[in-house]
């Protein structure tokens, strides 16, 4: 039995390319990049000696730039994306490296495989987006949930400095210095901004919509209400952080609850592909006397649209808005 080893190697230069993709991101930005870093960015910038004003210029420009952007060819599927993950790449040059990563795994292709010119150009065309788009919307995940993770956190914090008598901009420049990304730096630009005349909570709530998160629309709802109409800040922020608390913990808990839902709805999605592949590697020639026919490539199509189905049935029943 002759086996093909070519899947796994498409899978192999696949991740590949996402390695890739990440060790440019962190070569041109350093670590300080990095959610993992103990330093948030912005203070790393500010003790290079940067002034506040280029600080904050330079971290405006990295938010705005991908919603500006949305007219690029290719780039509006991924700008809000990109937004959320706040890359610090320009839209020009996340489509230079989708062409770099192509032509890498173009030449990867070509050396590691025996497909033919046309599949290997399809092939690098699909890993170059493809592994772009995964990479971004990776990222964009990975920093929502740490922010709507840290939100109580800092909500509690802006609560105890307001309650030993600091003003409510000196308090949030107290969590930007005290916690980590990417909170740190978000509520640090806004502290910024305020320092330079813009109003606190119109600028939480173009950080809501920026990022999509309720919880934030509730903080800005909530300090435009104080400000407006007065009462103890302190006070309806700690109910604020309680509620935003409770319903992390009630998400935890549907996460949970529907962890073996999910669990099932990913193996009815994958197993089809890993059986294909899996039947590709044993026995290549599996489909040699139906492959000429003229339902097969119908067939295939039909087999493709139930798996496509099958994948958006199985994520709304686990969907479960919190």
């Amino acid at each position: 039995m002759e086996l093909s080893i070519e899947p796994l190697i498409y899978i192999g230069i696949f991740v590949g390319v996402i390695m890739l993709v990440e060790g440019i991101y962190l070569a041109v930005f350093g670590k300080s990049i990095s959610l993992n870093a103990r330093v948030n960015r912005r203070l790393v910038m500010l003790e290079k000696g940067t002034s506040r004003q280029d600080v904050l210029a330079k971290l405006r420009k990295e938010m705005d730039q991908h919603k500006s952007s949305v007219s690029l060819p290719f780039y509006t599927m991924i700008a809000d994306k990109a937004q959320k993950a706040n890359i610090a790449f320009s839209p020009q040059q996340i489509m230079l490296l989708m062409l770099g990563v192509a032509v890498a795994a173009f030449l990867m292709t070509t050396i590691l495989t025996s497909a033919s010119f046309p599949i290997r150009i399809i092939v690098s065309i699909a890993m170059g987006i493809g592994g772009v788009f995964f990479w971004i919307n990776s990222k964009a995940k990975k920093r929502i949930a740490l922010l709507e993770e840290q939100l109580p956190d800092a909500v509690e914090l802006m609560v105890r400095a307001l309650r030993v008598g600091h003003p409510f901009v000196s308090s949030i420049n107290t969590v930007s210095r005290e916690m980590s990304d990417p909170i740190a730096s978000e509520l640090g630009i806004i502290a910024d901004e305020a320092a330079y005349g813009r109003d606190v909570a119109e600028s939480i709530r173009a950080m809501a919509d920026r990022l999509g998160i309720q919880d934030l629309r509730f903080l800005a709802v909530a300090v435009g209400i104080q400000q407006t109409s007065g009462g103890n800040l302190a006070e309806i922020l700690q109910g604020l952080a309680t509620v935003i608390r409770s319903r992390f913990k009630l998400f935890r808990k549907v996460r949970a609850i529907t962890a073996e839902a999910r669990g099932s709805a990913t193996f009815l999605s994958v197993f089809p592909l890993l059986a294909l592949v899996g039947i590709n590697m044993g026995q290549p020639d599996y489909y040699a006397d139906v492959v000429d026919t003229e339902i097969f490539i119908p067939a295939v199509a039909v087999v493709a649209g139930l798996l496509v189905l099958n994948i958006i049935v199985m994520r709304t029943l686990v969907n479960i808005k919190v």
